[in-house]
């Protein structure tokens, strides 16, 4: 089971400048975020400087490299196989769960066939539930977070054909309050037609994805809870330990003080024996009676050295429980971040829905004339919305990977706290 526990890792890792991640807009390629910049240099960092710095860090770690470059490259396949066409529907189908579990598999570390070697080994317990519960949990949190990627994907593919659009009537015209062309109109109205044709690929706040992360969140609340509740116990153990060994020193140097006072002593009886031996004959003889103190001394040694090897295992121990609890309490972060991402990108496409269904209405007069004021209306509209669009897909897609790479570091501490519990029974 101990193979299970080191995550697989390749051998490169490509690394992108962030001059490709602010380029204008592909749905293949998908370069990594570049990291944030830290602003200024105030000898005091602000809470929020301090989460800008780490999450800046966690996108440039080689795991978060690594799943990036994984789940991009699928998905390339996959709009690759998409634009040649499938004649069979169910074929399709299969080839996506195919594709899915494929995906699955090489992001989700240690993987399901580890995990449950280590269930079957654990003895049963309520923690045992709660972590076995964990593991499940956390594959459905990475299904639907590939789930929510693919969404992600789809919605560059819709905006794609609109971003263009906004790209050649800028390029064409120094402002868009300038009068468009009749054939500027006519294509923003195919394009505007083509969008309205397709739903909104996130999936609203009332659709059972919601449920699903309410479930994720809860379950990771209460592992949370018991994760604490463990960690106190562990430090409770410590404690007294920590005193047992104070205790022994004590001890220790108590029975060390009473042999060199025993000595000391013996030395003074030696010595006044010897004064009345030369003085004259002894008036009384006083035996004396020496102890084993050095037996005493090394019974304390061998405790106290017990004592400490015992402590060692509990502190390793204790690590192990505040990593995965921490690995939790960031998932939890994660996954809220990323509910609330998503209801507002699809509270945004519903709202471009809504511009771009008013230009269609207002836009299309008789047969092929137009009128262009309602289209250049929804044009300036969508420009000026555009880049907090993209800014919310770019945040999106890097905390998925975030919650990937948060998700294996969190059952990577579980699965080594339970083969730790395995191999000290």
């Amino acid at each position: 089971m101990l193979q299970c526990l080191s995550l697989k890792s390749s051998s490169s890792t490509t690394s992108i400048s962030p001059a490709a991640a602010a380029a204008a807009p592909d749905i293949h390629s998908h370069p990594p975020p570049p990291p944030r910049s830290q602003g200024g240099t105030s000898s005091e960092a602000s809470p929020s400087a301090t989460l800008t710095h780490e999450y800046g860090l966690a996108v440039q770690t080689q795991s978060y490299n690594e799943i990036w470059s994984r789940i991009h490259e699928v998905h390339d396949h996959h709009h690759h196989d998409e634009v040649e066409g499938d004649s069979e529907e169910e074929n399709h189908h299969e080839r996506q769960r195919q594709r899915q579990r494929l995906l699955l598999e090489q992001v989700l570390q240690p993987n399901r066939q580890c995990v449950e070697e280590a269930l079957r080994q654990a003895k049963p317990n309520s923690l045992t539930r709660l972590v076995s519960d964990y593991f499940d949990q956390s594959e459905n949190t990475t299904q639907v977070c590939l789930m929510l990627h693919r969404y992600v994907y789809r919605a560059r593919e819709l905006y794609a054909p609109l971003y263009q659009l906004l790209d050649v009537v800028q390029s064409e015209e120094e402002s868009l309050s300038l009068n468009l062309s009749q054939s500027q109109c006519s294509r923003a109205l195919e394009v505007f037609l083509q969008f309205d044709r397709h739903d909104n690929p996130f999936p609203s706040p009332d659709d059972s994805d919601s449920d699903n992360f309410d479930d994720m969140l809860r379950c990771f609340s209460q592992l949370k809870h018991q994760l604490d509740a463990r960690l106190r116990s562990s430090r409770s153990r410590i404690r007294l330990l920590r005193r047992a060994t104070l205790a022994s020193a004590l001890c220790f140097i108590g029975t060390a003080l009473g042999v060199a006072v025993s000595a000391v002593a013996m030395t003074v009886h030696a010595l006044t024996a010897a004064l009345v031996v030369v003085a004259g004959p002894p008036l009384c003889c006083t035996p004396t009676a020496t102890g084993n103190g050095a037996g005493s001394s090394c019974c304390s040694c061998s405790s106290n050295s017990m004592m400490t090897a015992i402590e060692k295992k509990e502190v390793a121990h204790m690590k192990q429980l505040d990593a995965a609890a921490m690995g939790t309490c960031v998932l939890n972060n994660d996954l809220a971040t990323i509910d609330r991402l998503v209801r507002r990108l699809h509270t945004a496409v519903e709202g471009d829905k809504l511009l771009i269904r008013l230009g269609l209405e207002r836009g299309s007069v008789t047969g092929t004339a137009t009128d262009k004021h309602p289209i250049q209306e929804v044009l300036k509209q969508l420009s000026k919305s555009h880049p907090n669009f993209l800014r919310l897909l770019n945040e999106l897609e890097e905390h998925i990977c975030l919650c990937f790479n948060t998700v294996n570091r969190a059952r990577s501490m579980l699965l080594q706290h339970m083969s730790s519990l395995v191999y000290s029974s």
